[in-house]
């Protein structure tokens, strides 16, 4: 399913992230930016060890305490076929009374922030904290979908998004959400 905003196209679609070939794909990395389950841990596993390397000078320099939820930093793609790497740490679900949601939309907000700044053309996101943050889906889609619409109406700088969804049940709730948001 695509769509356009403005003059970038957003695309929504079944996949696994680590094999796009947008400029950059965004990690939904945990604050120790060291690799850990799910996409983060693909990411690491599958962009080898030049990812680990860069995260650790970041953790080292700007965040020795983890990097903060709903922030973003881009390191090297390593072997992956993406130039970069952008890693976010989205919001642990407590039922959504702890700012959840400010904190998810920032995530994609730093995400195309840093993009911009490094005046990429093409990314990719997962879904960011449905997995083992517990963010519930339904929810998540929209604020994620919303955000970067609402962010694109503001900067158009990008050709493509690209939305990678792991599973056809994810993909038909972002496809629900679009619809009704762009």
């Amino acid at each position: 399913m695509e769509f356009m905003v403005g003059k970038t196209k957003v695309t929504l679609k079944k996949g696994d992230i680590t094999d796009e070939k947008t400029d950059a794909i965004v990690n939904a990395a945990n604050s120790s930016l060291l690799g850990g389950g799910g996409v983060d841990g693909a990411i690491h596993r599958k962009g080898g060890p030049a990812i680990l390397r860069e995260c650790k000078r970041i953790r080292r320099g700007k965040y020795p305490d983890g990097l903060p939820a709903g922030q973003a930093v881009i390191t090297t793609g390593g072997d992956l076929k993406a130039r970069y790497v952008i890693h976010t740490v989205g919001p642990i679900w407590h039922g959504g009374d702890r700012g959840e949601e400010k904190l998810l939309a920032e995530c994609y907000r730093n995400c195309l922030r840093i993009a911009i700044k490094y005046d990429l053309k093409s990314i990719s996101f997962p879904s960011i904290s449905t997995g083992a943050y517990r963010y519930p889906i339904e929810k998540a889609s929209k604020i994620a979908l919303k955000t970067v619409k609402d962010y694109l109406e503001e900067f158009d700088r990008l050709k493509h998004i690209i939305f990678v969804l792991f599973s056809e049940d994810d993909l038909k709730i972002y496809e629900e959400a679009a619809e009704a948001i762009l």
